[in-house]
């Protein structure tokens, strides 16, 4: 019995972490924002503007398209991205009830590396029209359209009946994703030395070419994706208790299933489509707080995003600095920063360490 009656003031104890965990990030959100505005490679810091602008001056040409056209744009997309990746792995892992469970399960990043290579590679075959049409942006409107597709197909192959099997999916998933990177094979091979850098660089990821125009094309579909997120929290934590509980308890599982993964797919390939391929932050920063403050789903998706956007701005701010005026694709940073956390989660799993 005192089991039981123990059980409400542990939740109620989780629950007020997660808030003030709430508080904590989006403090350190701002930090990091602050933080991504003040350096990069030019040397123009934002303190030294802010100081130049509550003096009365006005600030250089320079000063204003470091600003407004680079650091801006470029912290965006950053905010954007990180949240994303967090948001759909806190999603997909409450989906498969596996903590370990990434956005890559549902095929958006191999449909979408798919669509860019297509593009690198034979986007030169394409009608003039076309290309005119999308100008500088055929390589992410491909790599969305790619991700968008691999989604579809396969929530097409594992949903019978009006129902979605999550072990199917998982799968064709793996099925899916090894006959993209077949293809993707295939266009490597033939693909010329240029083509071949390109290829290199969308594959490890950056916010080099943030601009505001990838903002405003990718950024309200990821922030619509993020807010029906977060109305999945309690759905979430029924089919934890597995399906046939959470249908007992007034959880539509089906139409629950088709939002996650649609979420996902519209998150995850905006994400990928703008930025290229950056692993890690979908699989370690829901994981992570799950340690910190729980398993509820209704305050760890909200946590996720403002993890994941902290992350991967940090990452970011590591790729610019580190070999300046060089600089590192995030994904090398992320993957540098994420492996090693991601080991230790799973020895945690298996016991083999304490903390």
């Amino acid at each position: 019995m005192s089991a039981i009656t123990d059980i409400a003031p542990a939740a109620t104890d989780r629950l007020s972490r997660a808030r003030a965990l709430h508080w904590a990030l989006a403090a350190a959100l701002l930090l990091t924002a602050a933080i991504s505005l003040q350096v990069g490679a030019t040397g123009v810091t934002l303190s030294a503007m802010l100081g130049k602008l509550a003096q009365g001056e006005t600030l250089t040409q320079m000063e204003r398209v470091v600003l407004w056209d680079i650091r801006l744009p470029r912290l965006a997309m950053g905010l954007l991205v990180g949240a994303a990746l967090a948001v759909s792995g806190a999603a997909m892992q409450g989906l498969f009830r596996n903590p370990l469970a990434d956005p890559g399960i549902v095929g958006v990043g191999a449909g979408a590396g798919l669509g860019a290579i297509l593009a690198i590679v034979l986007g030169a075959l394409l009608p003039a029209w076309l290309i005119d049409l999308t100008g500088n942006q055929l390589t992410p409107v491909a790599a969305f359209l790619g991700g968008w597709g691999s989604t579809l197909l396969l929530y097409r192959v594992s949903t019978r009946h009006g129902r979605t099997s999550v072990a199917t999916m998982l799968l064709a998933g793996i099925a899916l994703g090894a006959l993209a990177g077949a293809l993707s094979g295939i266009l490597v091979y033939i693909a010329d030395d240029r083509q071949l850098r390109d290829l290199t660089f969308w594959g490890l990821g950056s916010l080099a070419g943030a601009s505001w125009a990838k903002v405003l094309a990718a950024g309200p579909m990821i922030l619509l994706a993020v807010i029906t997120s977060l109305t999945l929290g309690r759905g979430l934590n029924g089919l934890a208790l597995g399906e046939a509980t959470a249908a007992h308890i007034g959880i539509d599982v089906q139409r629950m299933k088709s939002i996650a993964i649609l979420a996902v797919a519209a998150a995850t390939g905006a994400a990928v489509a703008v930025s290229g391929g950056i692993g890690f932050i979908g699989i370690v920063v829901p994981h992570l707080l799950r340690l910190a403050s729980g398993p509820d789903h209704r305050p760890l998706i909200l946590n996720s995003a403002l993890l994941g956007a902290i992350l991967l701005v940090l990452a970011d701010v590591i790729a610019r600095v580190i070999i300046a005026p060089a600089e590192l694709p995030i994904g090398i940073v992320t993957a540098v920063l994420g492996a090693p956390v991601f080991l230790w989660i799973l020895l945690k799993r298996r016991g083999l360490v304490e903390l």
